[in-house]
C-alpha cells in the first residue's frame, strides 16, 4: 500500500522545536529562534499554547492562549525592542 502525497501546507508559521533555551518558529521557509532570554513569556508554559501561533498579517505573530503579540522584526532584532516590566515597583518594607 502506497500513501498518499502531503498536501500544501496552509499554515504560514509553525513552531518546529521547543527547548530548554527557546522556541523556533519557521516561517514561510525561514527559521527564527526566540530565546527565552529575550522572549520570556514563552517559558514554563505548555507545548499546546506554544505550537497555537498564528500569522494574521505578514511579520506579525499571534499565540491567542498567551495573548502576545510579536512582530517578525522583534524576532530579528530583539535588543531594538527592551523589555520593559510596566508594573509599579513594590513597596519598600519600613525597617
Amino acid at each position: 500500500m502506497k500513501s498518499l502525497n502531503h498536501g500544501t501546507s496552509t499554515s504560514t508559521v509553525e513552531v518546529t522545536n521547543i527547548s530548554a533555551l527557546g522556541i523556533w518558529l519557521l516561517v514561510k521557509g525561514k527559521e527564527y529562534f526566540l530565546p527565552y532570554s529575550d522572549f520570556p513569556w514563552f517559558l514554563d508554559q505548555p507545548v499546546r499554547t506554544i505550537i497555537n501561533v498564528t500569522n494574521p498579517s505578514p511579520g506579525h505573530f499571534y499565540w491567542p492562549d498567551l495573548d502576545i503579540d510579536i512582530s517578525e522584526e522583534s524576532i530579528e532584532h530583539p535588543e531594538r525592542f527592551p523589555l520593559v516590566s510596566q508594573a509599579p515597583p513594590s513597596p519598600k518594607s519600613s525597617t
